[in-house]
């Protein structure tokens, strides 16, 4: 098979789809690999180290799209990439089609074979390509949240794990699956006065356990959620509906009782977001401020760390 791995045209996006020793498995296994030039550039890898591990170099987007019957990518394919899609071509990427309808669109349109590797599940039913990116996300989330909690950046100024004598932010997690629980002991490792919410009893049980009780955990019911909302200082949104656009949790109501410089970090955003004021924001411009209430809400939080990801 020729497999072609294009350069990433989204906004600040340096993840590559295949390293070199991916693309040296693939050719000792006799299919050829096209890497567009510069491709992995970003993040270390250089066209001589994909050249050293078998593939062929060619100069554009288009070449890749062109002779690959199977395309491995990071991102959705882009606007730009639509008129290049053959059909019968394979597409191997994150998609999140709930949230995408014109992606979607384009794609039945182009009468393509479109993997999403957010939807790909083991036999345990998991989602192993999903969730080393959910591993990063919920460690990135604590990490701008606190950076947006900074009073210079339209937070309260308040310092996520406090010093002696005055009290850690609260931080609020709704969600405990793979971005919850990686959110959870990155903000329990910085100090703050963490609580996740969920509605698995066994999730809740999981997280009790591991950190003796250092993480609240609480049952999702709406009495609960609204009274964790109205006392955080950082609420992230770690919220999964396989499949399906997320729920929105937090009204524009509700919102409103937030704690003024509070911060929301929505990660559920490449699935719709699971709050109602949330908006797609990008790595150049990743916050905005409604109702006092700043918002972080970019759909590719994983691409900041574009060497870990790209590895993971």
């Amino acid at each position: 098979m020729i497999v072609g791995v294009p350069k990433e045209v989204a906004s600040y996006e340096c993840r590559v789809g295949l390293t070199p020793a991916c693309v040296y498995e693939l050719s000792r296994h006799g299919h050829l690999v096209i890497v567009e030039t510069n491709a992995g550039a970003a993040v270390g890898y250089s066209d001589d180290a994909y050249i050293n591990a078998g593939a062929e170099m060619v100069g554009d987007l288009a070449a890749v799209y062109a002779k690959a019957e199977l395309i491995i990518k990071v991102k959705e394919p882009q606007p730009s990439e639509y008129e290049h899609i053959r059909a019968e071509q394979v597409i191997f990427s994150y998609m999140h089609l709930a949230a995408e309808a014109g992606l979607a669109q384009a794609l039945l349109e182009r009468d393509c074979i479109a993997f999403a590797y957010e939807t790909v599940t083991d036999d345990s039913g998991c989602l192993p390509l999903l969730s080393p990116m959910s591993e990063v996300a919920g460690k990135l989330a604590v990490q701008v949240g606190a950076h947006a909690l900074e009073y210079q950046n339209g937070g309260a100024g308040v310092l996520l794990g406090g010093v002696p004598g005055v009290k850690a932010a609260n931080v609020v997690i709704i969600g405990g699956g793979v971005v919850g629980s990686n959110a959870a002991r990155v903000a329990a490792g910085m100090g703050a006065d963490v609580t996740i919410l969920d509605r698995n009893l066994a999730v809740l049980k999981k997280i009790d356990n591991d950190y003796n009780g250092r993480i609240k955990t609480v049952y999702s019911n709406q009495m609960n959620l609204e009274k964790a909302v109205r006392g955080a200082h950082l609420v992230i949104g770690a919220v999964l509906i396989r499949g399906s656009t997320t729920p929105k949790l937090i009204s524009r109501s509700l919102l409103k009782e937030m704690k003024k410089g509070a911060v929301i970090v929505d990660v559920a955003i490449d699935q719709g977001g699971c709050i109602e004021t949330s908006l797609p924001t990008s790595l150049e411009s990743p916050t905005y401020v409604l109702d006092d209430v700043v918002h972080y809400c970019v759909p590719n939080m994983p691409g900041m760390v574009a060497k870990t990801s790209t590895i993971a």
